[in-house]
């Protein structure tokens, strides 16, 4: 067994983003040794760690020299460069998730491939190489207005995804590969994270539901547990176990979802790392997401996923119109709510719909916790100093 703890053994993580941020509290409880590498010399990692690298991820020399100095390696954003974990694989350094799993979930449109080979529910689907050719099959009528369309790569928090409602829509996408994606009449979208270490031991989630922003395609409220039928939940979780399976992957894997009309469940899409719709484990779980992404990656044992109480966790996104050094308004108001825990990402500058923060409402009685959650987000603001 290896000794993880107050030793030489290294963790490296890519990515110093929140994620990160969350992970390095984990490592400190229990004085695990980390190294990260983040782009930004203001990441919000740089405070936490043993040591901080300046770097791109997506340079291979960079991810090779940097992963060399740990033992195992970690990652808490999808744009990473896979020829360099591969590499780093190849010369007995652990990559967890593997280099494999995150070749599958990386491009949105190999994922979705992916799904359609695995016998895998997900919503029928087409793959352009360029927009143009998405463009032409609209004009033919092989793509039926209104659908959705996914960049195959670099999305995140909401962008890289629309609603394409009319024909000008269109003219609005960026270039690239790209998905088109039936809109699936659905009741609700859920979430289940699901837990995985090498031994093949795994635990999932309580199913959570999530509530977006009507036009920023982003996570407003989750709730946990997901206000659904035991029996939907049930499949829920059965559906992300056989995901995982199916990846081979090994941490934690975020399984996104519609409950369609007919209570069928049919995968969206997948990130192979703690995720938002996790952050109400941090104070709502036996054990929360980031301590059992810890746990899997190093083969520990995985910690009890049942929810001690119910929880709702709001995101704190940047007001719209600001953009600049970030201030936050009313904390000190929502701090004074029983249950309210605000997590600040430490993010210096903030913009429109930007993530910098989130706040957790955990009671026994979850239709009351729901009520203060629509509190907390009506009374704080993230707005920028100069406005």
């Amino acid at each position: 067994m290896v000794n993880y703890f107050s030793s030489d053994f290294k963790l490296a993580i890519l990515g110093g983003g929140q994620l990160g941020k969350m992970m390095l509290y984990e490592t400190r409880k229990y004085d695990i040794q980390t190294l990260v590498l983040d782009p930004n010399n203001e990441a919000p990692c740089k405070i936490s760690c043993n040591y901080f690298e300046q770097g791109d991820l997506m340079d291979y020399e960079t991810v090779l020299n940097f992963g060399r100095k740990a033992d195992v390696v970690t990652f808490e954003i999808e744009g990473v460069n896979i020829a360099a974990l591969k590499q780093l694989e190849s010369e007995g350094i652990k990559t967890f998730p593997s280099a494999e799993t995150l070749e599958k979930i990386q491009n949105k449109a190999v994922q979705k491939e992916f799904y359609k080979t695995n016998n895998i529910p997900t919503a029928d689907f087409e793959v352009f190489q360029r927009i143009d050719d998405l463009k032409n099959s609209v004009a033919n009528g092989k793509i039926k207005i209104p659908f959705v369309w996914k960049s195959a790569t670099g999305g995140y928090d909401g962008m890289g995804v629309s609603v394409i409602k009319n024909i000008e829509d269109l003219n609005d996408l960026s270039e690239g590969e790209c998905i088109a994606e039936n809109l699936v009449p659905f009741k609700n979208e859920l979430a289940v994270i699901v837990a995985r270490n090498p031994s093949g031991e795994m635990k999932t989630y309580p199913v959570v539901e999530m509530e977006f922003h009507p036009t920023a395609n982003q996570v407003e409220y989750v709730i946990c547990p997901a206000r659904i039928d035991d029996k939907v939940a049930e499949k829920a979780r059965k559906l992300a176990e056989s995901v995982s399976e199916a990846f081979n992957h090994v941490g934690l894997l975020a399984v996104e979802m519609f409950q369609t009309k007919d209570d069928e469940i049919l995968v969206n899409e997948v990130a192979p790392r703690p995720h938002n719709s996790g952050h109400y484990s941090i104070e709502g779980s036996y054990t929360n997401q980031f301590e059992q992404q810890i746990r899997a990656i190093l083969n520990l044992p995985l910690g009890n996923t049942d929810s001690k109480v119910g929880g709702i966790m709001v995101n704190l996104v940047g007001a719209e119109g600001h953009e600049g050094e970030v201030v936050y308004e009313n904390i000190e108001e929502i701090m004074k709510l029983d249950g309210v825990t605000p997590h600040i990402y430490g993010k210096k500058l903030t913009r429109p719909f930007r993530k910098m923060g989130h706040v957790t409402i955990v009671d026994i009685d979850l239709a009351k916790a729901r009520k203060v959650a629509e509190k907390v987000k009506n009374s704080i603001k993230v707005i920028s100093k100069n406005k």
